[in-house]
């Protein structure tokens, strides 16, 4: 279900000079009447240690973000025709948008053909973007009442995506915005995932088998270890799996470990080199840890099983 947004006057942009308590905390040309909508600032411009915390967040990822929007922009034929231009994002598990917002005003809105796609699951929080992007201005979002999965066979979002995020998409729905991205053959991807349960999950149900004997077995005796160890391991094998998709993965810090306990940041590059040995190695640490199960469920496009689960292939 996509929510229709309300027409919107036009209204020159104006950026207010930033005070000098907050020049260290507010890019240049960012805007402080956003920040204020986003709860961010304080309806006097003060700012929070919480709200600190979340800008350094949310900025630090824009700042990955813009170098690879800037690069899709120079790789673009200026003129070549009406939508030669145009750039387009998925901020999948969107939330309030904060991501989203802030990259339009640092980034889109200079951007005249380009266009950012929010999807969340929570009605309210899509018609609250609605909303404030109408009062802003910017009417190049759109937000979707839509699970990430559900995004990808929707007819609001176009067939081609340049760039997928994904910032703390809880459990499976980093790995369905993989699928995504993949569908919609994204040039980059930028995830932070977020509370990996499924692989967890399996380690208890199935034991791995293979390893029980062995030392590595106490790698996830205890439930926290499990809990941890499932999360390393499911991190692992989306990397693997992007590279063996014809992606370059690098893996990264997101922010300093005080600001956030979800701080892993994965970037994925399309480069169009698939790598049969990730693809093998992806395999072999299903085998080994007992989670064959998601070769068909999470790992559909390898090659040897994208026809059993009916998706085109990767490889």
């Amino acid at each position: 279900m996509t929510v229709p947004q309300p027409q919107s006057r036009k209204a020159p942009h104006h950026v207010p000079t930033v005070p000098h308590a907050l020049a260290d905390e507010i890019r240049p040309g960012q805007s402080l009447e956003l920040l204020k909508e986003l709860h961010i600032l304080t309806r006097d411009g003060k700012l929070n240690q919480d709200s600190r915390r979340k800008l350094k967040q949310v900025n630090h990822l824009c700042q990955f973000i813009e170098k690879l929007l800037h690069e899709l922009a120079k790789q673009q034929p200026p003129n070549a025709n009406a939508n030669a231009n145009t750039i387009t994002l998925a901020d999948h598990g969107a939330g309030k948008s904060y991501l989203g917002f802030i990259l339009y005003d640092l980034f889109f809105r200079q951007h005249s053909e380009s266009h950012i796609y929010g999807i969340e699951t929570r009605a309210e929080l899509v018609q609250k973007s609605c909303n404030l992007a109408t009062r802003l201005n910017f009417d190049r979002m759109t937000f979707l009442n839509l699970t990430v999965a559900q995004s990808a066979q929707s007819t609001a979002c176009p067939d081609r995506i340049d760039l997928v995020t994904a910032l703390h998409a809880c459990d499976t729905a980093t790995d369905d915005a993989i699928a995504f991205g993949l569908q919609k053959h994204a040039r980059f991807m930028v995830l932070v995932p977020c509370c990996q349960a499924e692989v967890a999950r399996l380690l208890n149900q199935n034991k791995a088998k293979s390893l029980s004997g062995t030392p590595l077995s106490e790698l996830w005796r205890h439930p926290l270890h499990t809990r941890e160890m499932g999360s390393h391991l499911t991190n692992v094998l989306r990397c693997l799996y992007l590279q063996a998709c014809g992606y370059h993965v690098c893996v990264t810090e997101l922010v300093g470990w005080e600001h956030s306990l979800k701080n892993e940041l994965i970037v994925a590059r399309y480069t169009g080199q698939h790598h049969r040995s990730a693809a093998d190695r992806l395999r072999v640490l299903l085998a080994e840890f007992g989670l064959m199960p998601l070769l068909h469920t999470r790992f559909t496009a390898l090659i040897d099983n994208a026809a059993h689960v009916g998706v085109s292939t990767c490889e």
